[in-house]
């Protein structure tokens, strides 16, 4: 990795599309990239929901902040989708920012993120009531803001719209 070529990470909602553009960006740049939440189950050898289930919401965080550091200090990605609620939690904010990284918030309406979030095979410890998964969309979005950039998703725009436009404007 050259050091002109910042790091981009992915923040936004759950649902969002984070690791699909993610996934289209690393395609545009030809760059490696990890999607945190598959990062932290590789190398806990349990899933998510289980992670959550077993040792409950505050241990994951705690992870999520582990494997973050380790993401950032010990591997040449580039690209990082975080979970949802990573960016909420201010060391993590830190550690990104230290590392120079550009983050760039994918927003979009609440209820673009909940089609998403009921089409979708992936279990969300956090999705599993639409009143408190819409507080949590609205509680999460001051946090969201302080993102470098700021990306709206609409409708007409694929993943590879998204990722060519923060390729064109990050670099």
């Amino acid at each position: 990795m050259k050091n002109a070529e910042p790091r981009i990470v992915l923040t936004g909602f759950m649902g969002v599309g984070k690791s699909t553009v993610a996934k289209c960006l690393s395609y545009v740049l030809r760059s490696p990239r990890v999607d945190l939440d598959r990062y932290i189950e590789a190398k806990e050898e349990k899933s998510v929901p289980e992670i959550v289930e077993e040792n409950g919401i505050e241990h994951f965080r705690l992870l999520e902040t582990k494997y973050l550091k380790e993401v950032l200090t010990t591997t040449e990605i580039r690209i990082i989708a975080l979970g949802g609620g990573a960016w909420i939690n201010e060391e993590n904010r830190k550690v990104i920012t230290d590392s120079k990284c550009v983050t760039v918030w994918l927003e979009s309406t609440f209820e673009h993120c909940w089609r998403n979030i009921k089409i979708s095979k992936q279990i969300r410890p956090l999705a599993k009531d639409r009143a408190a998964v819409e507080k949590l969309f609205e509680e999460r979005r001051k946090f969201y803001c302080l993102a470098d950039w700021h990306l709206v998703v609409k409708p007409e725009l694929t993943s590879l719209d998204l990722a060519k436009f923060i390729a064109a404007e990050i670099l």
